[in-house]
């Protein structure tokens, strides 16, 4: 009898992989950091230092780079470069293309953190830079498609994992997002290089600007912060429950669902503005069409630990992964609400929209990151477990009440903001002065600021607990004086 030779082991490159990973942690501390030192100006504003580039206004920009695409940013290159190997079972394509993304993507986040405090910005939401900046970011976006791409058309397996699909749309939509949104041109000054290269205008104008801004900024949320991290969800999820998922068949479907809907809900953030008043209702229709797909895969996720939810008492990584789709069913059931156009009346401008954005944010984004890099790092580095079980249900504890301080004082503050506004004396005068209004939210920026510190602590934790899980293993005294007597 003639045996059939052992299929060659696949010998995947994970050093892109690693690399990305312990940038998700440095990044996930700067950017928690500056956030944390923000909040802090808005009860001290004297903490600036009387220096321009520490301003709020300077600083803000800065710490939503950090958090989304430094922070998550990373993370999503990493579980997708992971991911898209072991579903494929095939290396990286052009792993020297892998490693291109990485120093790009770290060079493009350190010179945002230099710019943006200088003031060096379109100032449009998400900190959109100045276009050299603009042009490495598609560079190195289009080099990311094609190492993922070029993965799974080498790919040894019939099927496509679903986890794929979802990478593969995130990372496709946002190419298209940037790409239409920083579409600028160069204010050319004749001997003044510098000049040219940090100062241009928008090829669009008006309202038109306005609504190209919010359809990327929500599509940024709808692909960068939701597509990309089910994509993460739907590896991470089954994989540390060690169960399939729940419903392959409501995956697909909520893959197509969501994003044939999410293109169409921007039009929700510029309620009675000089958008025309059919596009505003536009936006709210598919905003709120949008709730059941969502839904839908929060589900699929939560359901997925069918028959296994004795596992949440002892694995704290779980705990992180289906807290946070809690999280994400909680702000996609909020969002479509406060699309509709007399809960938008209330809520908008407020500090309800702030808590509602950290409610994805910490709430969903943060804390399927978090678990997916407690997953990832042993694998990765090939050590059986994290260095310490009890610090990361210690970082979940703070992780979670850190964000429910966060996000109940913003709640409380926007509702409050939105009564006092629109609140009316028998002729008509405004009852309460804006001062009045600002006065009164200091007590929840406080609260929010205690949110912001216990979950950056918890982040620190982490940090710690990586850093010791990537230590060389250390012999125990007793086995080295054993081996020396022998």
């Amino acid at each position: 009898m003639v045996t059939a030779p052992a299929a060659t082991p696949v010998v995947y490159t994970d050093r892109v992989v690693k690399q990305f990973t312990v940038m998700t942690v440095v990044w996930g501390i700067v950017g928690m950091l500056v956030g944390v030192w923000i909040a802090a100006e808005l009860l001290w504003p004297q903490l600036n230092f009387d220096i321009p580039y520490l301003t709020y206004s300077h600083l803000r920009p800065l710490h939503t780079n950090a958090v989304i695409f430094a922070f998550g940013g990373s993370g999503l290159f990493a579980t997708s470069y992971w991911c898209v190997q072991r579903t494929s079972r095939a290396p990286l394509f052009l792993p020297w293309l892998a490693d291109f993304t990485f120093w790009g993507w770290t060079t493009v986040i350190v010179l945002a953190a230099i710019t943006l405090p200088l003031g060096y910005t379109q100032g449009k939401e998400y900190a959109e830079l100045e276009w050299p900046i603009d042009i490495l970011i598609a560079v190195v976006w289009v080099a990311y498609a094609i190492v993922f791409f070029g993965t799974i058309a080498q790919r040894t397996v019939e099927h496509i994992y679903v986890a794929n699909w979802f990478f593969g749309a995130y990372i496709l939509a946002v190419a298209l997002l940037h790409i239409v949104n920083s579409a600028d041109i160069p204010i050319v000054w004749a001997g003044h290089p510098w000049f040219t290269l940090t100062h241009s205008y928008s090829v669009y104008a008006g309202a038109a600007d306005a609504m190209v801004q919010w359809w990327y900024g929500h599509n940024a949320v709808g692909f960068f912060l939701t597509a990309g991290f089910l994509g993460m969800m739907y590896y991470f999820v089954p994989k540390q429950a060690g169960r399939p998922i729940y419903s392959y068949r409501l995956s697909v479907v909520h893959f197509w669902a969501l994003i044939a809907i999410y293109m169409w809900a921007g039009p929700h953030h510029l309620m009675y503005t000089a958008l025309p008043d059919w596009v505003q209702s536009l936006g709210m229709v598919f905003s709120l069409i949008l709730f059941v797909p969502s839904w839908g895969g929060m589900i699929n996720g939560i359901m997925t630990l069918s028959g296994a939810w004795h596992k949440l008492r002892e694995d704290p990584i779980l705990k992180f992964l289906i807290v946070s789709l809690s999280f994400y069913g909680m702000s996609t059931f909020e969002g479509p609400m406060m699309s509709i156009k007399t809960v938008n009346a209330l809520s908008h401008y407020t500090d309800w929209t702030i808590g509602h954005v950290h409610s994805g944010a910490l709430g969903w984004v943060a804390m399927i990151t978090i678990g997916s890099i407690y997953a990832l790092v042993p694998r990765a580095f090939g050590r059986p477990q994290m260095y310490s079980i009890k610090a990361i249900n210690l970082h979940f504890w703070l992780a979670t009440v850190g964000t429910v301080l966060y996000i109940v004082a913003m709640w409380s503050a926007g509702i409050m903001e939105g009564l006092m506004w629109r609140a009316t004396e028998p002729d008509g005068t405004l009852t309460y002065s804006f001062v009045e209004t600002l006065k009164a939210t200091y007590p929840f920026y406080a609260v929010r600021l205690a949110g912001g510190l216990v979950f950056l602590a918890g982040m620190l934790v982490m940090a710690w607990n990586v850093w010791r899980t990537l230590a060389p293993p250390q012999t125990a005294p007793a086995a080295v004086a054993a081996e020396g007597a022998a």
